[in-house]
């Protein structure tokens, strides 16, 4: 049982990697999309580009990694809130790298990427994701 437990761990650990990696790729090419070609304001595209990779993150969690179908819209309101959280993070970052460190808009917004996507699945994982017991 000990052994089970630790594949389920490091399955749902790889998957929401894997998972994680297409939402943030998603949300990246977005935020690059938005900055360079639309030339929009680095917050804005941010918020928008983020929130497509919530959504993109939520759905194939939910149906591929954690599998849990019950309690769907209170579940999203979870995974939304924890995005919402790490979109205000990820925002900080993007200012105080931007605008008060003076690094490159896409080189910030890959860090912001990396340490938004570790906190948010320590979030999912024990939270919005947790089974409910039956």
């Amino acid at each position: 049982m000990h052994t089970h437990c630790n594949k389920m761990k490091y399955r749902n650990l790889i998957l929401y990697g894997i998972i994680g990696s297409c939402s943030a790729g998603l949300d990246f090419l977005l935020f690059t999309l938005f900055v360079r070609i639309f030339m929009w304001h680095y917050l804005l595209s941010n918020c928008l580009s983020v929130f497509a990779g919530i959504a993109t993150s939520f759905t194939l969690n939910r149906s591929y990694n954690f599998k849990v179908k019950d309690r769907t819209m209170q579940r999203f309101g979870m995974f939304l809130t924890v995005g919402i959280c790490g979109m205000m993070l990820s925002n900080l970052i993007l200012y105080v790298g931007i605008d008060c460190l003076d690094m490159n808009k896409i080189a910030t917004k890959i860090l912001s990427i990396v340490i938004v996507a570790f906190l948010q699945f320590m979030v999912n994982k024990y939270i919005t994701f947790k089974p409910t017991k039956a």
